[in-house]
């Protein structure tokens, strides 16, 4: 087996085998079967010069051998105690003494089949085990220790002692899965839900691609049901085609009675969940349901289908699963249709989907069909699966232009303009809403004209998008559409934010507030996404900061991908404006990792900036970022999507003293925008960069920072972005003051925030502008800055200044107070604080607060 994602447990076991000379220590792998433990201890202790190995087993035997791994370790150390009677402390002592003079490391493998005795001499040695150099590594299946097993005293132990530590071996990432897949046909979602990340699993089914269920895992299985009778195993079989398990209720109506699910908890395929009875792995119970006979699996779907019926079961996706596994397409159509709609209703999008696919492939009617498709594209857009959501809905516009109905083709058509701007490709989004509005009638028209709206707010254009929307609350006002005026009124308080309305903000949060208690997922979370949006824009950094940390979690809960990578891409440029760099490079590889095409122009950026600023090398990434930005600004097609990769263009040629023909274009959009509301921030920072490349941005209608900056006010405007929370702006401000003094502490600035390069053009400038004595670059060791500062140690951070003890910050985080012990530890280091009660002083300073 591959040891996959495995890489800082593996660190960690090795930390503690090149510790062993100076310290001993214990350390529990645990995991279930398949989970890597035996892999990953080979791995650590393969080859390695620190220690000598010795390896004791546990097998699963009726009765485990006594003392059985004890004397295998102290057989491979030269000192076997032989079979006669030992007192288990005196094995214990021999085990201490053999590793007293040597470093070792002691496995013990498959502890859940441990003997009792084993256990008393393994207790008895961890209590000691400081004393010499020796690791202790226990592997276990953590989901076969019950209270009463014998190795839970050990494990209690191990939690008391400062000198044991345990490694959880979880199930593999999406990500580790894909890449155990790379050259199979095989998807890594679907492989991950089947398998639970189970790395043997995943292991077996990447080996068998064309198989459904690999031979070997299904002969493992299987085994568990060969004592069984032929009664026994209809039951097994039955219960295998239900996946959410049997309610108890429902055995009476299947023929089922209580010897026979007695005789069944032996196999030891079965459990009891709130549900009911359900194997203990999918992968079991795929075994034995590809184990029924070919024309049986039809009869017992329709078996439990008729059952839960006459029970009176209102659940539409377990009636669905059965109708559809049944034959039965009428059936299969009705329960997957009010599955679909039940799913969506909880925030269960992606579940919505299966539903609706599930329905539309029950009916050929052209016209229910395209019905169908046209809300599976939908909740398509909404699991940001763009691509597919995409075809869908080509394919309904098909259906309906075949029976002719204009409504139906006018809302595939306004679906189609959503779902072509989020693939950024507004020239299309564009061409299909005004298809959308010339084929609407009063039925489709209010959402035909809000998308229009919509479109129109996006590229600023504030007048055009107020006149669609008085279209849209006159048809919602007559219609009683509430989702239709709020969409309206909310996109309607964008626009007068982005115009600089003082009561706009609160209008935006009250009514995507109401649209999010309405259960109008999409409207509300859009409403937050544009505000954050909008409120990073105008530099109101804080607030921006406390919208998301509301508005992120809404759209987890909700399942809507779709705005949480929206959303994240805006967090990925706040961070950015806050000088939280790590944690701005982090947001922006999670939305460029599969993210919706209209989330990643800032991701692109900040990819970029980032190492553009530190100096890191090579180029050729931060290139291709800006290369990809700009690309996506030219399909955008938006003001503030060209005026920043523009300003991130201009930045570059700075930076590195090169040109770029694409800003000889740049003066002439600097002027343009003086016409465009909304765009004085944006316009702002690219005459900046264009002053600091010796060009005349002819700027008209900045905002007040960069006016200031441009009217040689350098240290006002570096007070102002220094209230404004932007710590890179305010250096760069006071680098260009008239005070000598100020402008070098500027160069210090920029280096304590990690901007090396930034600081060493600065150098360059004030020794051009004449400055004498310009100090040469310092060397940082350790710095009062969050640049560096991971996502979580920034919450952590933020946490300890606001006073929170590590107990009461644990409860908040929800992690054990160990961890947030060692979490506080490192925020400290990385700021170069001595105590949380720097962190607390410092908190503004460090944009904390």
């Amino acid at each position: 087996m591959d040891l996959v994602e495995r890489e800082p447990q593996l660190e960690q076991l090795r930390t503690a085998l090149r510790r062993a000379t100076d310290e001993g220590s214990v350390v529990a792998v645990a995991g279930e079967a398949g989970a890597g433990k035996s892999a990953l201890v080979r791995a650590a202790t393969a080859d390695q010069p620190w220690s000598r190995v010795a390896r004791g087993l546990c097998d699963p035997l009726d009765t485990p051998r006594p003392l059985g791994p004890v004397r295998d370790v102290l057989s491979e150390l030269g000192t076997a105690p032989g079979q006669d009677s030992v007192a288990l402390a005196a094995l214990g002592e021999r085990l201490l003494s053999a590793a007293a003079d040597e470093p070792t490391t002691v496995v013990i493998e498959d502890a859940q089949w441990i003997d009792e005795a084993s256990v008393d001499v393994l207790r008895f040695v961890a209590r000691r085990i400081e004393l010499v150099p020796l690791v202790l590594v226990i592997t276990y299946r953590e989901g076969e220790i019950g209270p009463r097993h014998s190795l839970r005293p050990l494990l209690g132990d191990l939690a008391r002692l400062d000198s044991a530590a345990t490694i959880h071996l979880a199930g593999l990432s999406v990500d580790a899965i894909r890449g155990l897949l790379q050259g199979t046909p095989l998807d890594a979602v679907t492989v991950w839900a089947l398998t639970a990340g189970n790395p043997f699993f995943v292991t077996e089914i990447a080996r068998h691609p064309a198989e459904r269920l690999p031979t070997s895992v299904r002969d493992a299985v299987l085994a568990g049901t060969s004592a069984v009778d032929a009664d026994d195993l209809e039951v097994l079989q039955l219960l295998a085609t239900a996946p959410d398990g049997v309610d108890d209720r429902l055995f009476p109506h299947l023929g089922v009675d209580v010897p026979q699910l007695r005789r069944l908890e032996g196999t030891g395929l079965l459990r009891r969940s709130r549900r009911g009875v359900v194997y203990r792995h999918e992968l079991a119970r795929l075994a034995v349901e590809g184990a029924i006979p070919a024309g049986v699996a039809a009869s017992l779907h329709a078996r439990v289908l008729e059952a839960l019926e006459r029970l009176g079961s209102s659940d539409p996706a377990v009636l669905a699963h059965h109708a559809h596994a049944s034959g039965d397409e009428g059936r299969t159509l009705r329960y997957a249709d009010r599955a679909a709609l039940d799913a969506a209703l909880a925030g269960s999008h992606r579940e919505a989907v299966s539903f609706l696919e599930l329905a539309a492939a029950s009916t050929s009617d052209p016209q229910d069909r395209a019905a169908l498709l046209e809300r599976l594209s939908f909740q398509l857009y909404m699991v940001s699966r763009l691509p597919e959501a995409l075809a869908v809905i080509i394919e309904a516009s098909r259906l309906w232009e075949e029976v002719g109905d204009q409504d139906g083709l006018s809302a595939a058509h306004n679906r189609r303009a959503l779902i072509e701007y989020y693939l950024a490709r507004r020239a299309e989004a564009q061409c299909h809403v005004e298809a959308a509005v010339a084929h609407a009638s009063s039925p489709t028209h209010g959402s035909a004209r809000a998308m229009q709206m919509f479109l129109a707010y996006r590229r600023n254009a504030l007048r055009e998008a107020r006149s669609s929307g008085a279209v849209v609350r006159a048809i919602a006002s007559e219609r009683r559409d509430e989702e239709l005026r709020l969409r309206a009124d909310i996109v309607g308080a964008a626009a007068d934010l982005v115009d600089g309305s003082a009561d706009a903000r609160e209008r935006l949060l009250d009514l995507s507030a109401e649209a999010a208690s309405r259960g109008f997922d999409e409207t509300a979370s859009t409403g937050w996404s544009q505000l954050a949006a909008i409120d990073v824009e105008q530099r109101r950094l804080r607030d921006a900061e406390r919208l998301l940390d509301r508005s992120l979690p809404f759209t987890v809960e909700r399942d809507i991908p779709i705005c949480n990578q929206w959303q994240t891409g805006v967090r990925s440029r706040l961070q950015l404006e806050r000088g939280r760099w790590e944690a701005a490079l982090e947001d922006a590889r999670s939305v460029l990792d599969g993210g919706a095409p209209i989330a990643s122009l800032w991701p692109h950026l900040v990819s970029a900036l980032v190492p553009l600023r530190r100096g890191d090398a090579p180029d050729d990434g931060v290139q291709d970022h800006l290369e990809r930005a700009w690309r996506l600004a030219q399909e955008i097609d938006e003001p503030l999507a060209l005026l920043a990769v523009t300003t991130a263009l201009a930045e570059r040629a700075w930076l590195l003293g090169s040109g770029d023909p694409r800003l000889e274009v740049a003066a002439t959009l600097v002027r343009d925008a003086g016409s465009v509301p909304g765009v004085q921030w944006a316009s702002g920072q690219l005459a900046l960069w264009l002053g600091r490349l010796g060009l005349d941005p002819g700027a008209v209608g900045v905002a007040e920072p960069a006016r200031l900056q441009l009217d040689g006010r350098t240290d006002e405007a570096a007070e102002h972005w220094r209230a404004l929370g932007a710590p890179y702006e305010r250096a760069l401000a006071a680098l260009d003051s008239l005070d000598d003094g100020t402008a070098v502490a500027a160069l210090a600035d920029l280096e304590t925030m990690g901007a090396w390069a930034t600081a060493q053009r600065g150098r360059d400038v004030l020794r051009a502008r004449g400055l004498a004595k310009v100090p040469a670059r310092r060397r940082v060791t350790t710095v009062a800055n969050p640049a560096g500062l991971t996502s979580r140690q920034l919450d952590v951070a933020r946490l300890v200044a606001e006073g929170l003890t590590n107990s009461e910050l644990a409860q908040r985080l929800y992690i054990s107070t160990r961890t947030a012990d060692h979490h506080v530890s490192a925020v400290l280091a990385k700021l170069g604080l001595a105590t949380r009660r720097d962190v607390v002083r410092q908190a503004a300073d460090l944009g904390l607060v």
